[in-house]
């Protein structure tokens, strides 16, 4: 019914930047908190970038803060995480999410993208 289609993943130098993207087909999502995750080898997945439907409300993941910018368009039904000045730590798959609500919790997200992988090289 609904899929959340994820591009933009691949292989970066460190300090270098990269854009994700996601799109939803099946629905429009203009109503819902869109957001990013990422898990790294051997850890949990984590809360990465939130962002309301309206574009007002906005949060990061502290480590990412002022490096990462989240933002959407509602016309198109697709989101964006991007990502600049790159560290080996960001290494990770990155998943894009839509949720009915604003909050951090991955299990409050209603649908999630396949993941795309995203490398961060010395």
């Amino acid at each position: 019914q609904v899929q959340l289609i994820e591009s933009g993943g691949g292989l970066v130098q460190a300090g270098g930047s990269m854009r994700l993207s996601c799109t939803a087909s099946g629905r429009t999502l203009r109503n819902h908190v869109m957001g990013w995750f990422r898990q790294a080898p051997g850890k949990e997945r984590e809360f990465v970038a939130a962002i309301s439907k309206s574009s007002k409300g906005i949060s990061y993941l502290e480590s990412v803060k002022g490096r990462f910018t989240v933002s959407r368009d509602n016309a198109e039904n697709t989101w964006y995480l991007e990502m600049n000045s790159l560290k080996q730590e960001d290494t990770a798959v990155y998943y894009c999410a839509a949720g009915r609500w604003s909050t951090t919790v991955e299990s409050t997200y209603e649908y999630w993208g396949q993941g795309t992988q995203v490398t961060v090289s010395s």
